[in-house]
């Protein structure tokens, strides 16, 4: 079976990277032949991380896509990462309905918002039904929870699966393997372990952060104030935000994101509550939860599904409500690996890719 993903990014985006490119080789294992066309390529995305745009890296994506699509006749499936030209109409996709082609779609991001919540009235009126369209011609709509499962339904798509952004597990140990305590060194006590320095965590890309954990500010340094031995670990943000003197900005690398979790005693995930974070998978949950590390979480989208209150991690609802939660699994160790165990399980049961490959196997094998 010979399958074409059209990706929107190269491997070094995390949502291609996770929706994507970590299944080939799952199914290259079961005799797929994978041929991977991103939209945008590494330039791009260096330029965009970098917060530049370069309009001719831009055109020129268009223009390899276009192409592209002269090919699809060489391959059984195809599997399109949210729509095949960004901000221009699903005319592409309707082509491929009419030619019989009974793609397979995929979403981790709310992106209808993009063009139905768009404050300019010219993207909103042209395009702001367009990834109803998309959904509604293809074979099947994978969704990555229940809010862009819900808009598939109703925008009429024939086939809906979903299939949440996982982990590999192999790539994850787990923190706290015992919930035993260590041991007591000679003279120390209660009171002299709560005060071991103790990590807060983060992990994401520029966009998020200035989105989500900036407006966080004050809090954080409210939590720094009140107790000196908590320290935040913000993953992915190389510069000082003034966030407070507990600090340490840490440069993202595939390769050391999982050392890095392991480092954090709780991982964090504060999102804005808005119409397009309904349509969040929870990810940095999912991670930080597969290292055995419990979670403090808005009570936003999918954050409920992942960081179960009281059971693998805590929902934050007020300002209070972080500091509060946060000092809680500071000074109760036992509860905080209790927490992260269950969290290991949950991502063991439903969030690694050890059980959605098997999902993705079948779709594109029916």
């Amino acid at each position: 079976m010979k399958i074409l993903y059209l990706t929107k990014y190269t491997r070094m985006a995390g949502s291609s990277r996770m929706r994507s490119y970590q299944y080939f080789p799952y199914l290259e294992k079961k005799g797929a032949e994978i041929t991977v066309k991103p939209f945008f390529d590494e330039a791009y995305l260096k330029d965009f991380y970098a917060g530049n745009k370069n309009i001719n890296t831009v055109l020129k994506s268009y223009l390899r896509r276009f192409f592209v699509l002269f090919t699809i006749f060489n391959y059984d499936k195809i599997v399109i990462e949210k729509e095949i030209f960004p901000f221009l109409p699903a005319f592409a996709e309707w082509i491929l309905k009419i030619l019989g082609i009974k793609y397979v779609v995929d979403y981790d991001d709310a992106i209808f918002h993009n063009y139905d919540k768009s404050s300019n009235p010219i993207i909103k009126k042209f395009l702001g039904s367009k990834i109803a369209k998309v959904m509604r011609y293809s074979g099947t709509v994978v969704a990555g929870n229940r809010y862009l499962a819900d808009y598939a339904q109703k925008a009429g798509a024939k086939n809906i699966e979903i299939i949440p952004t996982v982990i590999d597990i192999k790539r994850y140990s787990s923190k706290n393997n015992s919930l035993e305590l260590p041991p007591f060194r000679a003279g120390e006590t209660n009171a002299s372990r709560d005060h071991t320095k103790f990590i807060v965590g983060w992990i994401g890309t520029k966009t998020t952060f200035e989105k989500h954990l900036l407006p966080c500010k004050d809090w954080i340094k409210e939590l720094q104030k009140q107790d000196p031995d908590i320290n935040f670990h913000i993953v992915g943000i190389t510069e000082d935000v003034d966030l407070g003197n507990n600090v340490n900005y840490i440069q993202w690398t595939e390769d050391t994101e999982v050392s890095e979790i392991l480092k954090m005693d709780v991982g964090i995930m504060p999102l804005q509550d808005s119409e397009w974070e309904k349509g969040k998978c929870a990810y940095k949950l999912i991670q930080y939860a597969a290292c055995g590390i419990p979670g403090v979480a808005s009570d936003v989208g999918m954050n409920r599904d992942v960081c179960m209150d009281n059971e693998t991690g805590f929902i934050a609802k007020s300002k209070e409500d972080w500091i509060e939660k946060i000092r809680f699994l500071k000074n109760n160790d036992l509860t905080r690996r209790q927490l992260g165990k269950s969290a290991r399980k949950l991502v063991e049961e439903q969030y690694c890719i050890q059980v959605t490959a098997k999902r993705w196997i079948k779709i594109l094998k029916e």
